[in-house]
């Protein structure tokens, strides 16, 4: 029986979604083959949390723990933990120091990935089409007109590195401009404003299955609200449709792309990618290295319409990470 330490938590807003997702896999997890352990990494302490919900620290060294006077070890971590430090490199990198084998992918294109502007830089000389983007950085003058002229309205103003749609805005007038911008600056000291791209959003998710890279079948996203924002993720004020209601050679166009973006940037465990056609174009919004793993986020809603168990879906996550 191995022993896997299941992160979850984190420095950001998303933790109490991430704090969901960890429990998710420990309640799914194989216990023929894995003994699941919950660990809660906060910026104010790092500690596994038993079945009582007694707290034992956890020592940074080795990343082990000792509960009545005995050190248990890992044998690999489950990263379950969306946006910092388990989305941003920061964990890969204290992982790969110590030597632990983890579920997500590298130090490196965790950070890259979790950084939108930059992921969107690199994958553009690859001919991925991306929306029009304006840069603006904590401290800089704001042109609102320069914007406009730029990006066009409505707009949309995201922070440059937070998930589940914290901090985002749709702007349909230039005097909304400074508001969302204030808003942005609240999760991150960058911004990214992009041009609004008016067609079907989708989310395409994909990993290692088996060995081999496999593309789930494609949710498309059709939001209540002006946009898919927290709201709508988590407040049930979306419907989510899996498979997507788009033609086949859509479907295979934006499979091959979000396939081809995850090995461009050689991607381990899970990637989920958001796209919205335009004249039956996929467009990149972001891509997603730590998707939400609720019962109800879309990469579980995904592999169950692919007929695959959350059991099998995590631990073949386990499995690889062993292995690689």
């Amino acid at each position: 029986m191995k022993n896997i330490a299941i992160i979850m938590g984190g420095y950001s807003s998303e933790y109490k979604i991430s704090l969901i997702s960890g429990n998710v896999v420990y309640q799914f997890l194989d216990k023929t083959k894995f003994n699941g352990f919950r660990i809660h990494i906060f910026k104010e302490k790092w500690v596994y949390v038993d079945d009582k919900d007694t707290e034992f620290p956890i020592d940074k060294n080795d990343f082990s723990t000792t509960v009545n006077g005995t050190k248990i070890t890992f044998d690999c971590v489950f990263n379950a933990i969306h946006g910092t430090p388990g989305e941003d490199g920061l964990m890969q990198a204290y992982f790969e120091l110590i030597g632990m084998p983890q579920t997500s992918c590298d130090y490196y294109q965790a950070a890259l990935t979790f950084n939108k502007r930059d992921l969107l830089s690199v994958l553009k000389p690859y001919g991925i089409k991306t929306a029009t983007s304006y840069y603006l950085n904590k401290g800089e003058p704001i042109d609102t007109s320069e914007i406009v002229k730029k990006v066009g309205l409505p707009c949309f103003v995201k922070p440059n590195k937070s998930g589940s749609s914290f901090g985002i805005s749709k702007v349909k007038t230039a005097n909304e401009l400074p508001i969302a911008i204030e808003i942005a600056y609240k999760e991150d000291n960058e911004i990214i404003i992009e041009s609004f791209l008016d067609g079907t959003e989708v989310s395409v998710g994909v990993f290692n299955y088996k060995g081999k890279v496999t593309v789930l079948p494609i949710t498309e996203i059709v939001s209540e609200n002006d946009f898919f924002d927290y709201e709508a993720k988590y407040h049930g004020k979306s419907q989510e449709i899996t498979p997507a209601r788009i033609s086949e050679e859509m479907t295979q166009k934006v499979s091959e792309i979000a396939k081809r973006a995850y090995e461009i940037l050689k991607m381990k465990g899970f990637s989920r990618s958001e796209f919205i056609f335009v004249d039956g174009e996929p467009f990149m919004l972001e891509m997603n290295t730590i998707p939400g793993l609720t019962t109800e986020s879309l990469i579980p809603q995904q592999a169950k319409v692919a007929t695959i168990s959350l059991e099998d879906l995590f631990s073949n996550a386990i499995e690889l990470a062993l292995i690689n």
